[in-house]
């Protein structure tokens, strides 16, 4: 395999306290998983389940990452499942957001 056979990537994985941004060159035509997977991405997360995990590219989700061919300079970004509910979320600041008003 040649330097022309191959494109640079970037695959990025992020907790609140821990945080990895990895550069790596892969063989043109690869996947999104198997550039997460080739990047060792898990060794850094040992609880991180690739086969699992949503992927995007540029903060859009990708819908099959095992199909989505890399290009040159592309990141993957690794998304960790959502752990309360956005709608939920939102709810509980509006009341929030009406006590704090109505008290004062």
């Amino acid at each position: 395999m040649t330097v022309q056979d191959c494109i640079r990537v970037e695959v990025v994985y992020a907790l609140p306290h821990k945080q990895k941004l990895l550069s790596l060159q892969v063989p043109a035509g690869t996947t999104m998983f198997e550039a997460a997977q080739q990047s060792g991405i898990t060794e850094h997360f040992p609880e991180l389940d690739l086969a699992a995990a949503s992927m995007g590219v540029f903060g859009k989700v990708e819908g099959s990452p095992r199909q989505r061919v890399m290009n040159d300079g592309e990141r993957v970004e690794i998304y960790r499942p959502l752990t309360v509910d956005p709608k939920d979320n939102r709810k509980a600041r509006a009341q929030r957001a009406k006590q704090k008003k109505a008290e004062g």
